[in-house]
């Protein structure tokens, strides 16, 4: 019997003192406060009585930290699947406002179509790869829950493409806050849906930038 439910978890508060978009860049790790994030998720997910059989998480330093913090409490040894990474984007190192555009108009041209979107991975993209990584991973689950522990885009994607909603969307209105869990199962038709969404760390105070 394949997994039940699979819980996508989004990553605590990373440090990232010059508040800049790190995309796929290495050593941008959790902060303290990040920390505390990631062990409420994982507290929540114990608190709600999920069976968790296994625990997968993207290769980003930020995602493996925060896979520790449910390996703490449930005891399982985190697994690396590349598909769940952060999407690539040209602007990764970089702050991106209108100050810094203006002194760089070049950088306009990578915004020239944000339907696709022309700064990074196309949204179809993200798509195919975290649904691939669902479908697989739930195939090889033989029962029990599925934590996997990814990022703010690739988790939004999946919502958008299970409720029919268009992929292109305002970044500013992304419902994924640090540390959320989106839950999903399949319904009676095996089709995958929506069930829950919760912010456990929604009380701490922290810094939420640097996201695709």
């Amino acid at each position: 019997m394949p997994a039940n439910r699979i819980h996508l978890i989004r990553h605590g508060e990373v440090h990232n003192p010059g508040g800049v978009l790190y995309g796929r860049l290495p050593h941008f790790h959790l902060t303290e406060s990040g920390h505390k994030m990631a062990l409420l998720a994982a507290e929540e997910l114990k608190n709600r009585g999920a069976k968790l059989s296994a625990v997968y998480c993207s290769p980003l330093l930020r995602t493996r930290e925060s896979a520790e913090r449910i390996q703490d409490v449930f005891g399982l040894d985190p697994l690396t699947d590349q598909r769940l990474i952060e999407p690539h984007n040209i602007f990764e190192g970089r702050k991106l406002s209108a100050k810094a555009i203006a002194l760089r108009p070049h950088l306009l041209f990578h915004l020239r179509n944000p339907v696709q979107p022309s700064w990074g991975e196309s949204f179809v993209s993200i798509v195919a790869r975290m649904m691939e990584a669902i479908e697989d991973i739930d195939a090889k689950t033989r029962e029990g829950e599925v934590a996997l522990v990814t990022h703010q885009l690739p988790i939004w994607m999946v919502h958008r493409h299970l409720a029919g909603a268009r992929l292109a969307h305002d970044p500013r209105k992304r419902r994924c806050a640090l540390s959320s869990i989106t839950t999903i199962e399949r319904n009676k038709s095996g089709d995958w849906v929506e069930v829950d969404y919760v912010e456990p760390a929604r009380e701490l105070v922290v810094t939420d930038r640097g996201a695709v």
